[in-house]
This record gives structure tokens, C-alpha cells and sequence, in this order.
């Protein structure tokens, strides 16, 4: 019988944290005066987004790519501005989302650490060319 290690997902019980995670991440991103111009008036098309992104990524069902394609993170975010600041803010609404969510060990480290990697891997901007292409 091999061995089948568990998923964030799983460890964590499934849509429902990460649903939890989702509105207070953006409950946040909505007072933020940094980030919320990236943001369309209406957040509810990029909650929904992020929700299905959370629950693939963390070894849910399949729901994003099958309606959106491959995440392509890059690419999706390449027209928003990204310097360190914006990093820095979306990180500090991320962890806290984490933490309001309750996710316990491992799982909580492990989204930390994958959410530190991925929010440095998308700046596209640095902070001298602010505002510029």
C-alpha cells in the first residue's frame, strides 16, 4: 500500500477555510489605499477567482483551470503595477487572512512560506520606475 501524503487542502478541511481566508483578505484589500485601485469596483469576480486559485493550488478540486485555464500567474498579473510595496501590503493581508481563518500547523507555515515565494516572484515593478511600463 503506498503512502499518499495529505494536501493543505485536506488538512485543512476543505473549501471553508479557505473561503474564510478569501473575504478577510479582501475585507482588508477593500480599506487599503494601495491595493484597492488595482481592484475592480466590484470584488466579487476577484474573490472568486482567488477562492478557486486557493482551493486547486492546495490540492482541492480542479475548478479554476476548468474554468479559466492554467493560472498563469505572471501573465494575470503583469498589467498591475507590483513593486515591493504592493508585495509587502498584499503579503501583510494574506497572513493576516491565514490567521483569520485559524489554520493550524503544518498547513498554516506551509501557506505562509508559498505565499511569501509567490508575492516576491510577481513584483514586475521596481520602486525607481513606479508608475512607469
Amino acid at each position: 500500500m503506498a503512502y499518499k501524503a495529505r494536501s493543505i487542502y485536506d488538512m485543512i478541511g476543505g473549501d471553508a477555510p479557505l473561503q474564510l481566508m478569501v473575504e478577510a483578505f479582501y475585507a482588508a484589500v477593500a480599506q487599503d489605499e494601495l491595493l484597492r485601485p488595482m481592484y475592480p469596483p466590484d470584488l466579487e469576480a476577484p474573490k472568486r477567482r482567488l477562492y478557486l486559485f486557493l482551493v486547486q493550488f492546495f490540492g482541492g478540486p480542479r475548478r479554476y483551470s476548468e474554468e479559466r485555464g492554467h493560472p498563469r500567474l505572471r501573465m494575470r498579473h503583469f498589467p498591475f503595477a507590483i513593486d515591493m510595496q504592493a508585495r509587502d501590503h498584499w503579503l501583510k493581508h494574506m497572513l493576516a487572512a491565514i490567521e483569520a481563518a485559524e489554520i493550524a500547523e503544518p498547513a498554516r507555515s506551509q501557506m505562509q512560506e508559498y505565499f511569501a515565494r509567490s508575492s516576491a516572484f510577481l513584483i514586475n515593478r521596481s520602486e525607481e520606475n513606479h508608475g512607469e511600463g
